[in-house]
């Protein structure tokens, strides 16, 4: 198990700390609850330094990255982001990852931990010609800062110009003379920003965050809960290599305009529809659904759980599966793990409407 530059940081923090994605990462500090209503009406920040991020010097059509993403990334422009799938020559969903443009032939691609050496090795074997791809996850801090008043927040580092900065988009920034980039993404439905730092000076931009009053510590317990809520899958259980992200329901994230592995498989399901979905429900109480649950209709089982949780917003469990393709929004089904029974209704998403992005 490997630690981020925060590891200490975090335990003098009295953090729970917990393996996650090859890691040990803070799951809570004051507690699941109380985290996730701070980031909905005030800023948190979260240690993210797990994260894979690999630079890429090509360009894009005649090195293949074109091909090796689902999105048009040549339209581009630089200082922006964009969201899109690896695929195995099955479509099955290798990772998720962000596509960030740094200059006509610079890229950085943010990716999982727990697929980062795979698709750094899936990344050479189809890359050809000039190009120089380096992995500098190890070299690489990142910090999330997401809740309403995020912006306020890091004016006060950054400086009014942070102001600029449009949804999917980044730039480069100065914190105490060392170069970062800050992006406006999110993985929780409010307003936030990512900040990527060298792993040597992130431990001092942590410490300069909390020193805001506004701000408190939060963990990947309420990281999930926020993120859930938003209808947000997390790859090893809401995607995976045994599905595609039209199953997945992400589609709009598919460019089929142009050639990319796996799209002949995508064409095929596009034009069959796929035998399962992934569907988001909602439970009738408190009771969490948990991920592998059994889901039924009456005495037939049509699907499994993915992710669930309880909702510190909606104050009932939520969840999201893979269904069989016939059940679809409003549909009545039951959620089991041994005699225990959760009635729950498919609904869309998200579970919870945020404006503040």
């Amino acid at each position: 198990m490997l630690k981020t530059p925060l590891y200490d940081i975090h335990l003098a923090l009295g953090a729970k700390i917990a393996p996650f994605g090859g890691w040990f990462m803070p799951i809570q500090y004051q507690g699941i609850l109380a985290e996730h209503a701070h980031t909905r009406r005030a800023v948190s920040v979260f240690d993210i330094c797990h994260m894979g991020e690999f630079l890429l010097e090509a360009d894009p059509v005649l090195s293949g990255l074109e091909r090796v993403i689902t999105q048009n990334i040549t339209s581009m422009l630089s200082g922006s982001c964009r969201y899109g799938f690896m695929l195995n020559a099955q479509a099955g969903i290798l990772d998720d990852l962000v596509v960030y443009r740094i200059n006509e032939n610079k890229w950085m691609l943010v990716v999982n931990a727990a697929t980062a050496l795979n698709d750094y090795e899936h990344l050479k074997i189809n890359l050809s010609g000039q190009y120089l791809l380096q992995n500098v996850s190890d070299k690489t801090g990142k910090l999330d800062v997401q809740g309403p008043q995020s912006l306020d927040v890091l004016k006060d580092i950054f400086g009014v110009r942070i102001e600029g900065l449009g949804y999917y988009r980044f730039s480069d920034f100065v914190f105490e003379g060392e170069h970062c980039i800050v992006s406006r993404t999110g993985y929780t439905g409010e307003l936030g920003f990512e900040i990527y730092i060298s792993s040597e000076h992130v431990a001092k931009l942590w410490e300069v965050l909390l020193k805001d009053g506004r701000v408190r510590p939060a963990g990947l317990g309420s990281r999930d809960t926020l993120r859930l809520e938003m209808g947000y899958p997390l790859y090893g259980q809401d995607l995976d290599i045994n599905h595609t992200p039209l199953s997945a329901g992400f589609g709009r994230f598919i460019d089929f305009s142009k050639e990319f592995i796996g799209k002949d498989v995508l064409f095929k399901e596009q034009k069959s529809g796929p035998e399962e979905h992934l569907v988001c429900f909602k439970a009738d109480c408190r009771r969490a659904p948990r991920h592998g649950f059994a889901i039924f209709d009456k005495d037939r089982r049509v699907g499994t759980v993915t992710s669930g949780s309880f909702s510190p917003s909606l104050s009932v469990g939520i969840g999201m599966g893979y269904v069989d393709y016939s059940y679809d929004i409003g549909a009545n089904l039951v959620v089991k793990d041994g005699l225990a029974e959760i009635p729950v209704k498919i609904v869309k998403k998200p579970f919870l409407t945020k404006t503040s992005l």
